[in-house]
């Protein structure tokens, strides 16, 4: 069976251009950020910033489906979720993505992509789970990459993580 490795990091760090160009490079990669693949779940509190009294949370059902599935080659699949310690147990490699907190918010800022961190209260939500949870998300990593790199070699560090 092929490999499953999760791509996962702070809002910014580049997780959906990593999953279009592993497309790109005839990979299997999907983000996990996406409507169908994620969904409104409702929480207490505010923790995304987009939606008070709901959090952004993976469709486990449909996730556990595609991690059971068989397959030949590797599996790429970026995403951060509260929800997400339940599945990191059945991923070969765990990949952070990592950037300065300054990047990540200009990055989220400026992006065309998604509308997620264009309000300064998202912005807000971002530096705090940057600071709260990206030391989690290392303790669980089994490779690190800083994405100040330009966005090939960044893929092709995954690539070859996932070989």
């Amino acid at each position: 069976m092929g490999r499953s490795i999760l791509i996962t990091g702070m809002s910014g760090t580049g997780k959906s251009a990593v999953v279009a160009a592993l497309v790109a490079r005839g990979r299997s990669a999907i983000d996990l950020d996406a409507d169908g693949w994620s969904e409104w779940v409702p929480c207490e509190g505010d923790p995304t910033g987009a939606r008070a009294g709901y959090d952004w949370l993976w469709n486990e059902a449909k996730l556990a489906g595609l991690l059971a599935a068989e397959r030949d080659a590797p599996l790429f699949v970026a995403g951060c979720a509260s929800n997400m310690g339940a599945f990191v147990r059945l991923f070969d490699r765990v990949v952070l993505l990592t950037a300065p907190l300054p990047l990540l918010l200009d990055r989220v800022r400026a992006r065309s992509g998604g509308l997620y961190g264009k309000t300064a209260h998202e912005r807000q939500r971002i530096a705090e789970n940057a600071r709260a949870f990206e030391p989690r998300l290392r303790a669980i990593a089994s490779d690190v990459i800083e994405v100040d790199l330009p966005l090939d070699e960044v893929v092709a560090r995954i690539e070859t993580i996932a070989a």
